[in-house]
């Protein structure tokens, strides 16, 4: 019996979707999460009769034909583009992109990855690095005398010290964009990897050619809305119910079947 397949698949992808959105629920507090939505699709269709197919008996053709839909599949886990709240943290090294963009950061490896978490810390030797120790590209040194750091808009770091009137320039934060976003490998840690769906970075300074800026003392809360998930995971529970029923009945119509004397 079909049903039972059919209904099987359906209780699959409500489950992947209940996943999707626990992960989602589960980086409500995450710097610079975005939101991940399940996307499906229906399987491959059994043609008993196939439309337009030509009557035998008086030559009519059929306006639908009989398509039996064999179930479901998992399409896509897509990536919402929605930019977080601001939250201001008057942190020296929280950095928020206001727009789009991403920090380039160099992994253990030697790979770049990007991320929008602008959370940085430094080195014992005063590098700037990601909360996992990341070096930020370019890498840019904080001397150990400094007083206090400032970074504007333009993504410019700039040094203040005790025996100095004017600020010395360190360095110039860059941010890469990229064609797809969605197409973007996660790894986890809030990094990314470039994936040809995704295409090459287009690296820039802040605020050129479409890219955002930098704000320092803030930082990018998660585009999670509680609201939305609690109700498309009250929609998914209802669904898993659903086909579990119909597993339910297709199993009741089989035990009627195998009853018959």
């Amino acid at each position: 019996m079909r049903a039972l397949k059919i209904a099987a698949t359906g209780m699959l992808a409500q489950q992947m979707r209940v996943e999707t959105i626990s992960n989602n629920l589960a980086n409500m507090s995450t710097t610079g999460y975005n939101a991940r939505r399940a996307e499906f699709a229906d399987l491959h269709y059994q043609q008993m009769t196939r439309p337009g197919t030509v009557n035998a008996t008086d030559g009519t053709v059929l306006p639908t034909g009989v398509q039996l839909g064999l179930g479901v599949r998992p399409a896509a886990v897509t990536m919402m583009m929605q930019q977080g709240a601001l939250v201001q943290t008057n942190g020296e090294l929280d950095m928020a992109i206001e727009g789009k963009g991403y920090f380039e950061v160099t992994l253990p490896s030697g790979a770049a990855a990007y991320t929008r978490d602008g959370g940085l810390k430094l080195t014992g030797d005063g590098l700037i690095v990601t909360s996992d120790g990341f070096p930020v590209v370019p890498e840019i040194t904080i001397p150990t005398e400094a007083r206090s750091v400032s970074i504007n808009a333009n993504g410019e770091v700039y040094a203040y010290f005790d025996d100095q009137v004017e600020a010395q320039l360190l360095g110039q934060f860059t941010l890469a964009q990229f064609t797809n976003d969605k197409g973007l490998e996660a790894i986890g840690s809030n990094n990314f990897l470039e994936t040809e769906a995704s295409g090459p970075p287009l690296v820039g300074e802040p605020g050129d050619e479409g890219l955002g800026t930098v704000r320092q003392g803030y930082l990018e809360q998660s585009s999670v809305d509680a609201v939305r998930e609690i109700t498309e995971l009250i929609e998914a529970q209802r669904g898993y119910e659903l086909n579990s029923k119909v597993i339910t009945a297709a199993d009741q119509m089989l035990s009627a079947t195998t009853q018959v004397r």
